[in-house]
């Protein structure tokens, strides 16, 4: 599935991401690799959330969510 998907109060991983490289490379200076835990905070809208990334937290738009392939955690 992919992360514009997710729902609020759920927990997913990162499987990949489908971005440009430079987008790529700045998510995961950010700290979004792969295996990262993405609690979904809120939602806003289509596709736009606010997700937790080690600690900080980030509002992506749909045009990135829709390219990052996630999988939900079991609690």
């Amino acid at each position: 599935m992919v992360l514009s998907e997710g729902k609020v109060g759920e927990t997913y991983s990162v499987q990949a991401i489908h971005l440009p490289f430079q987008m790529e490379r700045r998510l995961q200076a950010l700290g979004m690799t792969c295996q990262t835990k993405l609690p979904v905070v809120n939602r806003k809208g289509k596709g736009i959330l606010i997700v937790k990334i080690r600690g900080t937290r980030f509002a992506l738009g749909y045009n990135i969510t829709k390219n990052i392939e996630v999988r939900r955690e079991e609690p």
